[in-house]
């Protein structure tokens, strides 16, 4: 155990930018940095050496979520604080892609992926996401506005930047509990379909559709965006889907777009990405979001442009998704009363954990999330200038 603990001491030595305290199994606590500390560390039991060294993010997220580690203090700012150090050996993070058994995703696949993360029920969802049922990157006007506010401005926006008109037909790849779709039904009169590979976003949809009486607007149908044929469609969405296909069908699902979009027709993607490379994380990849990767900004466009698409606006929007990530643990908190009765506790700190280690994610640049917005070749008729999007 005294051999386990130095190198335990060795290993945690330099993981955070703050000062720390780490409180072993036997009762030591050990101090690291000047000043105050910030948090505590808890180990209640030993994690195996090799596992921290082969795959730190499983390691240390599997302890987290069967309570061999705990931590008191802010969980996202303690990640933070991670991410911060620059010098950790957790910043050479890159080899631990390697470790992800490559899946094919094919139709088949991909539901499954979608199954795992978003069948969940969306009575969990409902429970800490905002009253639009919005589970993406919010558009926050002000740092100031509430989580239900810039859903509905991330929308209002995205509309904006597609230019639409009353007649259009609009296809949202990915469509989630539907907010897009009706909003874009409800106020440029447009014709609306989403797909989805979730059951439970296509009932609620559904109901959503009829609630709303736009039944002759709007459409949904539970499919892969590989299996709709013989449809064209003026303006092509997608937000947050695009990190599910997989890094060998990022290409193509922009020549499925193509296919899709009629001439001088506009499409939008907003989907998360890595800063310098692509890849995903091993903890994330077996526990949140099977299958996913993020593609890195050089190959989004190299995919794009690949399809004789003109790229005609970028925009990161990394900080609002910080910023909503950071609502939705809040909201995750206030709902485990109710989450709690149906999820157990190892369940409950996965979800923490998920939450708060992506927002700080975000907040430290690790990754971003992007809204690139293109047309099928040339649209003389869209605006010369970007001011019709804040009007």
């Amino acid at each position: 155990m005294i051999a386990d603990k130095l190198i335990y001491k060795k290993l945690l030595k330099n993981l955070f930018s703050d000062s720390f305290d780490i409180k072993f199994w036997d009762g030591e606590v050990k101090k690291y940095g000047e000043g105050e500390s910030k948090f505590e560390i808890i180990l209640n039991e030993p994690i195996a050496k090799a596992d921290i060294i082969n795959d730190p993010s499983m390691a240390f997220g599997e302890a987290y979520m069967t309570k061999k580690l705990e931590i008191q203090g802010n969980l996202r700012k303690v990640i933070e604080s991670l991410y911060n150090n620059k010098d950790s050996f957790l910043s050479n993070s890159s080899k631990y892609e390697n470790l992800i058994k490559k899946m094919v995703h094919n139709v088949k696949n991909n539901k499954n992926n979608i199954k795992h993360h978003y069948d969940i029920g969306n009575d969990f969802y409902r429970l800490w996401l905002d009253d639009t049922m919005t589970y993406s990157c919010g558009y926050f006007k002000s740092p100031n506005d509430s989580l239900s506010t810039a859903q509905r401005n991330k929308v209002e926006y995205i509309l904006k930047k597609l230019c639409l008109s009353e007649g259009d037909t609009l296809l949202d790849i990915g469509c989630g509990w539907g907010e897009l779709i009706i909003a874009a039904a409800k106020e440029y009169k447009v014709k609306a379909m989403g797909i989805t590979l979730s059951s439970e976003q296509f009932e609620k949809v559904n109901e959503r559709i009829k609630l709303e009486g736009l039944s002759d607007l709007v459409e949904v149908q539970l499919l892969d965006y590989r299996e709709l044929k013989n449809r064209k469609f003026d303006r092509v969405v997608s937000v947050g889907m695009l990190e599910h296909v997989g890094k060998d069908n990022i290409k193509d699902y922009f020549a499925t777009v193509n296919t899709l979009l009629n001439e001088k027709g506009l499409s939008l993607v907003h989907c998360i990405a890595g800063i310098n490379e692509g890849g995903t994380n091993t903890w994330i990849d077996k526990y949140i979001f099977p299958g996913g990767y993020l593609p890195v900004l050089k190959d989004l466009i190299n995919n794009i442009t690949d399809q004789k698409f003109e790229v005609i606006d970028l925009e990161s929007l990394r900080m609002h998704y910080g910023r909503t990530l950071e609502h939705w643990a809040v909201n995750f908190e206030n709902a485990l009363p109710e989450i709690s009765k149906t999820k157990d506790e190892t369940f409950i700190r996965m979800w923490r954990l998920y939450l708060n280690a992506s927002a700080a994610s975000f907040n430290c640049g690790n990754i971003t999330v992007y809204e690139i917005l293109f047309t099928k070749n040339a649209n003389n008729d869209i605006s010369w200038t970007r001011e019709y999007m804040y009007k």
